[in-house]
This record gives structure tokens, C-alpha cells and sequence, in this order.
């Protein structure tokens, strides 16, 4: 009965959209979930075999179309600038996670996804994870979101039950919330409690954004990066022990019952038809979710990237690839699945494509417009390459169906090693990138690696902005 229910809700709503204007723009609703393996959602054969089915994530799947090769970056502050920008993040100067303090994240100079929507008309909010910069001038209110409420990062909430850290008397997370135009508030502290509960404020705060906004005439854009499956696993209380199968198992259900919260929004409101729903993720598993009573109140728990080889920090597929649903009734083809590739940095001038905005042109760009590909009406997408980063430092090129890699490391803790001579992976017939067969396929190195070189000459037109950089920022002359 509820699938019914569903689909009629999702009927009536493209009944609605067929008779507004075709030039109407449609609502973005963008799902960004922290390091979440692609193995996890149902639609990639995890659900049930992780310990919770996954409706929802699989229903947005079933009624849009599915992406297995959708890669990102392999750490969260270059994945989420890359998904911003359109750009690689070494280009703004946020190529990997900040650790030395400071003023870090974008500088005004950079257009991002909020602005270019803002600029399309569309009414702008974030909730979640930001860790783009976490000070005045570098918030998401500062960055084209009309509101926001989040946090920078959710490591940091194991801070706060440190002996030592304690006794230095440290300042704690935070959790941070402002408007456009208006200084930042600080909400409240972000420790292991509130770790528990964010996901499902950050939820209701969605809801009430989607609420509020879709009986306005503008269109909107809401951002919602969401803080599962990130270390420490702390199930909200309403879901603790709720599937019998551990820490993991709940707190996948939970996360699934949130993404279908915010889906029955958009049904219950009658706006399915003209509304995109992006769900992905910033990188793929944690190495390992350390968890210890000195810590954390949970024992080891690990995600999955499925058939990949590798987590978040490493050049693998399962660092780079996530999983990857979109959903807009009656434009993208519903059930579709495709294997090509496509990166998060795509996202940005295909939603432009979309709403009608506009891609700058005054700088490198990196993201391809994906909308034809998306909607049907070409079969394979317009992107064949990505550059694989770690930090500041290329360690290979993935072209087609192949790996060509000069470094690699295991996991974040193990040293990178460097071939004279690069490896060729053959990622169809070993995913686990385990077996280097470039003596007999010479010719895919051949046909990848040039990539490399016209990568990298962009930097001469283009340089790369430091990290670390202040406002106001201008491009030198070349």
C-alpha cells in the first residue's frame, strides 16, 4: 500500500508539472553522505547483507537512474570542493584536509554550486557537513546559501572526551548556524551526545526548508550533507539496537529512514515532477572506524566498498567510486543504470543545465555537463578520464575501464610507494586492482597518459590558488 501511495503521489505531481511552465526550473534536492562506501545502499547489493534493508536509497534508484562508476576525490575537503566548484580541489587550494589550523577552505573569488544557483534565481540552504572553511567570509552563508546550519567537521567530537584535551581547556566543535548577509552563531558544542542527534536535525531542517520553500514561486536548492557513516558510529537513541544487528545495521536504517523523510517530502508536497534528488556520497569507507570507552561508546565497525579494492585516502575504486542515484520523474529515465564514468565535479554544470545557470568561464573548469547523458538522450557520458589526486600529488590516471598508476598506498596509515614503471589495472576483470598487466595492454597506457600532460599544462594558464590563502584573491596575470 505505501508503494502505491508512493507512485500515486509521484503521478499526481508530474500530472502538476505537466501543465506549469516548461520553462520552469526544477528544485534541486542534493543528498551528500560522509564517507560511504559503495557497497552499503541496497541498489549496489548491500542493504540486507549489511544488516538493514535500504528502501528508500534503492526506491530513488528504481525511479531514477543509478550510476556504479560515479568517482569523487579520495579526501573530504577535496571531494567537497571539487562538488562545489566544478574543479579539482587543488585548483582552490583545498587538495586535502586541513590540520594545521588557521584560515583554510575558499576564497570569495571561487563561484560555487550555491552561488551559480542564487544567481539562477533559486532560494539556497545547507545543512550538514561544510569543512570548505569554518570562519567568517568562508561559511556557506558566504558562499551563496541563504541559511545554513552545520558542523566543520565529526572527528573532532572524539575530542571531547579526551583526559588531555580536557585539561588543556581547548576550545570544543562547534555547531554553527547563520544567514546571508549576517554574522555566524554559534548553536552549541559538537561532542559525542550531539553526534548521535545531528542527522536527524540537520533532517528537519530540510524538511522545513523544502516545506516552507515549494509554495513559492522561486525555485530551491537545498544542500544536505548529512554526517553518517562517518567515525565515531553513534546511532540516534530512536535507533540504537533497532535492527538487531549492530551499530552499523542501525545506523544504516537510520540513515535510510532520513533519506526517506526527505524524499516523502517532496511527494507529500506535490513537487516530485519538477524536483531533482541527487544522492551520493564525498568518498568511500574509513579505513577503520576505531571506536574504544576512552573514546566512543562502540565497538569496531567497518564500511564496504563492495567488489572495490581500497578506502578513503588511497587511489583505489573503493576510495573513488560511491554510490550514485538521481531521480526527476518524467525527465531522467526511470530504473536506468549505467557503468560510465562520471565525476562529482560533473554535478555542477549539469544542474546548471538544469536551472538555467551559468558555468564560469574565467577560470580552469574541470566538470563536463552530463545532462544529455542523464536524461536519455545519448547513451554514453561525456566524460572518459579523471586524474587521480592524492593531495597535491597525481598518482595515475583512470581512463575507460583502466587504472594507469605511478603511487599508491594501502590505506591512510601505510607509506605511498612510487613505480618507475606505471601499473595498468584492468578494472572489468580485476576490480581489486590487484594484477598489473601492462605488458600486454602497453596501449592503454598509451592512450591515457596524455591526459596527464594536457592536465597539467592548464596549471600554466591557470595556477593553482595556495592553500591557506586570504580574501580578497585575484588571479595574477599570465
Amino acid at each position: 500500500m505505501g508503494r502505491l501511495l508512493r507512485m500515486l503521489a509521484i503521478g499526481l505531481s508530474l500530472v502538476a508539472a505537466s501543465v506549469a511552465s516548461a520553462q520552469e526550473k526544477p528544485n534541486i534536492v542534493l543528498i551528500n553522505l560522509d564517507n560511504f562506501g559503495w557497497g552499503e545502499p541496497g541498489f549496489n547489493g548491500g542493504g540486507i547483507i549489511r544488516g538493514s534493508a535500504t528502501p528508500a536509497m534503492d526506491a530513488l534508484a528504481e525511479e531514477g537512474m543509478r550510476l556504479t562508476n560515479f568517482n569523487v576525490e579520495a579526501q573530504c575537503t577535496p571531494s567537497r570542493a571539487a562538488l562545489m566548484t566544478g574543479r579539482y580541489g587543488i585548483r582552490s587550494g583545498n587538495h586535502t584536509i586541513p590540520v594545521a589550523g588557521g584560515v583554510y577552505g575558499m576564497t570569495q573569488w571561487e563561484i560555487t554550486m550555491g552561488e551559480m544557483l542564487k544567481d539562477a534565481g533559486y532560494n539556497t540552504a545547507m545543512y550538514g557537513k561544510w569543512h570548505l572553511g569554518w570562519s567568517e567570509g568562508r561559511y556557506p552563508k558566504d558562499q551563496g546559501f541563504d541559511e545554513f546550519y552545520g558542523i566543520e567537521s565529526t572527528d573532532q567530537t572524539m575530542w571531547t572526551v579526551q583526559g588531555r584535551w580536557k585539561a588543556l581547556g581547548l576550545e570544543p566543535p562547534r555547531v554553527i548556524e547563520g544567514v546571508a548577509g549576517q554574522e555566524a552563531k554559534i548553536v552549541r558544542d559538537y561532542d559525542l551526545e550531539y553526534r548521535a542527534l545531528i542527522d536527524g536535525d540537520l533532517t528537519d531542517k530540510a524538511i522545513d526548508f523544502i516545506q516552507r520553500k515549494s509554495s513559492e514561486d522561486a525555485p530551491f536548492f537545498v544542500y544536505v550533507a548529512l554526517t553518517a557513516t562517518h567515525v565515531p558510529v553513534i546511532p540516534h537513541p530512536d535507533f540504537d539496537g533497532a535492527t538487531g544487528k549492530g551499530i552499523w545495521a542501525d545506523l544504516l536504517h537510520q540513515t535510510d529512514s532520513y533519506v526517506g523523510r526527505l524524499t516523502r517530502t517532496i511527494d507529500d508536497a506535490g513537487i516530485a515532477g519538477n524536483t531533482v534528488i541527487v544522492f551520493t556520497a564525498d568518498n568511500g569507507p574509513e579505513a577503520v572506524n576505531v571506536g574504544s570507552n576512552d573514546i566512543a561508546p562502540m565497538p569496531h565497525a567497518q564500511g564496504t566498498p563492495g567488489p572495490w579494492r581500497g578506502t578513503l585516502f588511497t587511489p583505489f575504486e573503493g576510495s573513488l567510486r560511491v554510490p550514485f542515484a538521481i531521480r526527476w520523474p518524467g525527465k531522467i529515465p526511470a530504473g536506468a543504470a549505467s557503468n560510465e564514468i562520471v565525476h562529482q565535479m560533473d554535478l555542477y554544470p549539469t544542474l546548471a543545465a538544469f536551472a538555467g545557470g551559468k558555468v564560469p568561464e574565467d577560470r580552469a573548469f574541470d566538470g563536463v555537463d552530463q545532462s544529455a547523458f542523464l536524461l536519455g538522450e545519448q547513451p554514453n557520458s561525456n566524460r572518459d578520464h579523471v586524474i587521480v589526486y592524492m593531495g597535491e600529488e597525481i598518482y595515475g590516471v583512470k581512463w575507460t575501464d583502466w587504472k594507469i598508476m605511478f603511487k599508491e598506498n594501502e590505506t591512510v596509515y601505510a607509506d605511498t610507494k612510487t613505480f618507475s614503471t606505471p601499473r595498468v589495472y584492468d578494472l572489468i576483470n580485476d576490480p581489486g586492482e590487484r594484477k598489473d598487466v601492462l605488458l600486454v595492454y602497453t596501449w592503454a597506457a598509451e592512450q591515457a597518459l596524455p591526459y596527464l600532460g594536457k592536465h597539467l599544462a592548464t596549471f600554466e594558464e591557470f595556477p593553482a590558488i595556495p592553500p591557506g590563502q586570504p580574501d580578497p584573491y585575484e588571479p595574477q596575470a599570465q
